[in-house]
C-alpha cells in the first residue's frame, strides 16, 4: 500500500480512527487463529490430525468444543503424502498434533522441526508390532522392500486396525485434551467413554465373527493388516510392502500365487485409495476372486462413512473371503 499525505485535521482524524479498527480487527484474528494450550481466556484449542482415524478419534472425544484439521485431503493416500508450506506453518498454530511416528514421514519431519511439544506420538500409547520388512532383514529382498524397512523403521505403524489399540488411543488423546482444556475435562471422559463402548463392541464383534473361520490365511494389497490379523487369529500375506504404491518384484508375486494356490485361499484383498491391479493380477493368476478390505487410511471425497461403518464392511468381507460360520 503506498503512503497517503493527509491534508486536515478532521480527515486525519477518520483516518486514525479506520486505522484503530484495522489493528483491533487484525488483533483479534491473531487470537483466534493462535491458539495456546490452555482455554481459560476462551480461546478455541487446535487439532492437527495427520490422517483419518486420528481426526476421527479426535472429533469423538473433542466434539464440536475443538477445532480439528486433518493434514490428510479426502482421497489422498497417506502414506508419502508432502504436506504443502502453508500446511507446514499452520502446524505453528495448533494445540495438539496427533501422529503416528514412521507412517507419513513429512510430518514426523515436520513435527520434530516445528512443534514437538505440542505433538502426541499415538504409537506410543500401544503395543507395536515388528515390520514385515524388518522381521524379514536377513532374507534376500527386493530393492523396494529394503527402502520401505529404511523409511518406515522397524515397526508396523498400522496401529488403528485393531480396535483394542483405538481404545488406547483415544484415552491417550482424551488425557492430553483434559491437560491442555482442564476446564472441558468431564465433557472429552464422557465423550471418551462413549467411543470406547463403540469400538468395545466392535472388537466383540470381530473376536466372536472370526472365531471360526477355514481360512486362516489373508492376502492384501499392501501390508496393512498386521495388527488386525493378529488380533483375530489370521496371518497376514501383502503382496507390497508397507507402502501400498511400492511396487512388489516378480519373486514375490510368484511366491505370493504359490501359496494361494497351496492353502486354497478364495479371495484376494484390495483397497480403495490405490489400484487394485495387484490383487487383480494375483487373482487372475490363482482363480481367486478380489474384494475389498479397506486399511483406513483414508475416506474417499464425500464418503458419509466413518471408521465405524467401514470396520463393519471388513468384517463382512472377512466373514465371506474367510469361509467364517
Amino acid at each position: 500500500m503506498g503512503i497517503m499525505f493527509i491534508k486536515n485535521k478532521s480527515t486525519l482524524i477518520v483516518a486514525a480512527a479506520i486505522f484503530s479498527l484495522v489493528l483491533s480487527a487484525c488483533s483479534s484474528s491473531e487470537e483466534v487463529a493462535n491458539p495456546q494450550e490452555s482455554t481459560t481466556t476462551g480461546q478455541v484449542v487446535i487439532v492437527h490430525a495427520a490422517f483419518y482415524p486420528l481426526e476421527f478419534l479426535a472429533k469423538s472425544i473433542g466434539g464440536d468444543q475443538i477445532q480439528v484439521i486433518s493434514l490428510t485431503t479426502p482421497g489422498a493416500e497417506p502414506h508419502d503424502l508432502e504436506l504443502t508450506p502453508v500446511q507446514v506453518a499452520e502446524l505453528e498454530k495448533t494445540s495438539l498434533a496427533l501422529f503416528v511416528d514412521g507412517f507419513m514421514p513429512a510430518v514426523d519431519e515436520a513435527i520434530e522441526s516445528q512443534i514437538p511439544d505440542r505433538a502426541l506420538d499415538l504409537g506410543q500409547s500401544v503395543t507395536l508390532l515388528e515390520s514385515a520388512e524388518h522381521a524379514h532383514e536377513g532374507e534376500v529382498a527386493s530393492d523396494e522392500a529394503a527402502v520401505e524397512a529404511d523409511v518406515h523403521g522397524a515397526f508396523d505403524p498400522h496401529i488403528w486396525l485393531d480396535p483394542a489399540n483405538m481404545i488406547l488411543m483415544a484415552n491417550a488423546i482424551s488425557e492430553r485434551l483434559i491437560s491442555i482444556d482442564p476446564d472441558r475435562a468431564d465433557f472429552y471422559t464422557a465423550n471418551t467413554k462413549a467411543i470406547n463402548s463403540e469400538l468395545a463392541a466392535l472388537d466383540n464383534e470381530f473376536t466372536a465373527g472370526l472365531a471360526n473361520c477355514e481360512l486362516k490365511e489373508i492376502v492384501t494389497s499392501h501390508d496393512a493388516f498386521g495388527y488386525l490379523a493378529n488380533a483375530y487369529g489370521f496371518t497376514q500375506h501383502g503382496i507390497a510392502g508397507l507402502s501400498p504404491e511400492s511396487e512388489p518384484s516378480p519373486a514375490r508375486l510368484v511366491e505370493i500365487a504359490e501359496m494361494v494356490k497351496a492353502e486354497g485361499i478364495t479371495t484376494i484383498y484390495y483397497e480403495t485409495l490405490v489400484s487394485p491391479a495387484i490383487a487383480q493380477t494375483v487373482a487372475d493368476e490363482t482363480g481367486a476372486t478380489v474384494a475389498v478390505l479397506d486399511p483406513i487410511e483414508g475416506l474417499m471425497e464425500g464418503s458419509t462413512d466413518t471408521f465405524i461403518t467401514v470396520m463393519k464392511a471388513n468384517f463382512q468381507a472377512l466373514i465371506k473371503g474367510q469361509t467364517c460360520s
